[in-house]
């Protein structure tokens, strides 16, 4: 694939007042580039994600939670809370904007909403 995996993210230094809250942590990685993806590696539902950016043409940036195992469970926790949901992973940020899990960036594929989306954000050129 050829999205692009963040480095050590979790010593990814941003200026920040509380670097442990989770989720001013979500929304400063997630506001970083066009389109974020948080992610597990061995996660069946993060991988088709990814595969459906990328065979789009879109190279998103992915944080493989499991890589960071100190933070995975409360970034995890955080990310269902925004979701207010249980399962939160994957979980897709375009524009610095939450567009949710699999079952919201597929109905917007699906319903035609995704590309403009991607446009906007600067994400897709065609």
């Amino acid at each position: 694939m050829q999205y692009q995996t963040a480095e050590s993210w979790s010593s990814y230094n941003l200026p920040t007042r509380n670097t442990s809250d989770p989720l001013e942590r979500i929304e400063r990685l997630a506001s970083g580039n066009a389109v974020v993806i948080f992610s597990m590696s061995t996660c069946c539902m993060c991988h088709a994600i990814k595969r459906l950016f990328c065979g789009m043409g879109v190279n998103p940036t992915v944080y493989e939670l499991d890589q960071d195992p100190t933070r995975a469970k409360e970034m995890e926790k955080a990310l269902a809370r925004l979701l207010g949901s249980s399962s939160a992973l994957p979980v897709v940020f375009i524009g610095g904007k939450l567009v949710g899990a699999m079952d919201r960036v597929m109905a917007s594929h699906i319903n035609g909403t995704l590309v403009p989306l991607l446009k906007e954000a600067g994400a897709l050129w065609l």
